[in-house]
């Protein structure tokens, strides 16, 4: 019932970064389980399926960032960050974003859920080759570089 607020607020947000065009700054969870398959979310604002993750605060590292973000949208406190997936430069909404991915490993799979149902509609495990209807195509460039073992840069 509050998700409408989410969806309005994200209306309203994509509006204003394509009046501002601000530079912003992101980062997103490639999280890989045990059996290889990759955690994605659904949002309660926007359509379709993404890596978890988020807005960088202010005096806020990276790091701390995607931690926050996994506790916030997916209740996730143990992760092992392997390493940089890639970083990118995302200009598709109107703002000037660049976005860092980090590669995580976890452990448990069972330990996902949805931390915030105002903002996350639906969270799963998804094998590489049997995506969700919906995901994103930066999420799945995203997912094919891993694959590929390679490192990611340039545009989102």
């Amino acid at each position: 019932m509050v998700a409408w607020r989410y969806r309005i607020a994200g209306r309203a947000m994509r509006l204003y970064w394509k009046l501002v065009q601000p530079r912003t700054f992101g980062v997103r969870a490639l999280l890989v389980d045990p059996a290889g398959r990759i955690a994605l979310v659904r949002h309660q604002y926007v359509a379709g399926w993404y890596l978890p993750g988020g807005g960088v605060d202010k005096r806020e590292s990276a790091e701390a960032a995607i931690r926050r973000e996994l506790l916030e949208e997916v209740g996730l406190a143990e992760v092992t960050l392997r390493r940089v997936h890639g970083v990118y430069h995302n200009r598709v909404e109107g703002k000037d974003d660049h976005v860092v991915v980090f590669l995580c490993d976890v452990a448990d799979p069972d330990a996902i859920t949805i931390a915030d149902p105002r903002e996350i509609a639906e969270v799963g495990w998804f094998a590489c080759d049997q995506l969700p209807p919906g995901t994103s195509p930066a999420t799945r460039r995203r997912i094919t570089e891993h694959l590929q073992e390679r490192q990611g840069w340039g545009e989102w």
